[in-house]
């Protein structure tokens, strides 16, 4: 397959993450509204071209008042910082399928390298609309502190409300753009 333009089908495609709670469960969220260019070809992405931004103020983690303290200065400080970037800078191929995706992700200002196990899931024609689709899952872990959300409160118990580390999971369908 050679390299093309695809659009991500939102409906079929997700950005989720979970953080510890209180020291003995995971809170998990996921974002509603994002997008991505990518200029790749699916079955060889160390030549590809791939950028996502996330509207932060379309967290949802199933609780009104933890996304409104999420959008807060306190987190994301979504009125300064309405969006989560990732520019990938570096692809290597770590086995059949299989890539690393390095590249700079800046949330509320701060610009941090980081990596994505990336997954080729393998590519089909829709029935339905007759396009050639691909689709790739991907996983990181990130210290949020990293990028400035260091909010956090101690526990009676020991150990602190939040959580440091974020895993980060993406699911994406993409159409190949003609």
């Amino acid at each position: 397959m050679a390299k093309a333009k695809w659009a991500v089908d939102v409906a079929h495609s997700s950005i989720d993450f979970s953080v510890k709670h209180m020291m003995v469960s995971k809170v998990k969220g996921t974002f509603q509204k994002f997008d991505a260019a990518i200029e790749a070809d699916p079955e060889d992405l160390t030549t590809a071209n791939i950028s996502f931004w996330v509207d932060v103020a379309s967290i949802d983690t199933r609780n009104p008042d933890r996304e409104g303290h999420l959008k807060s200065g306190d987190f994301f400080d979504v009125e300064n910082h309405p969006e989560l970037t990732f520019n990938a800078t570096k692809i290597e191929k770590t086995g059949d399928g299989k890539y690393d995706v390095t590249g700079d992700l800046t949330i509320r200002g701060t610009t941090k390298p980081i990596t994505f196990a990336v997954t080729y899931e393998g590519s089909g024609k829709d029935p339905m609309s007759g396009d050639e689709v691909a689709g790739f899952s991907g996983a990181a872990t990130l210290n949020r502190k990293d990028f400035g959300l260091v909010w956090n409160v101690a526990l009676e118990t020991g150990g602190v409300l939040v959580g440091d580390q974020v895993k980060i999971s993406i699911e994406l369908e993409a159409h190949k753009q003609n």
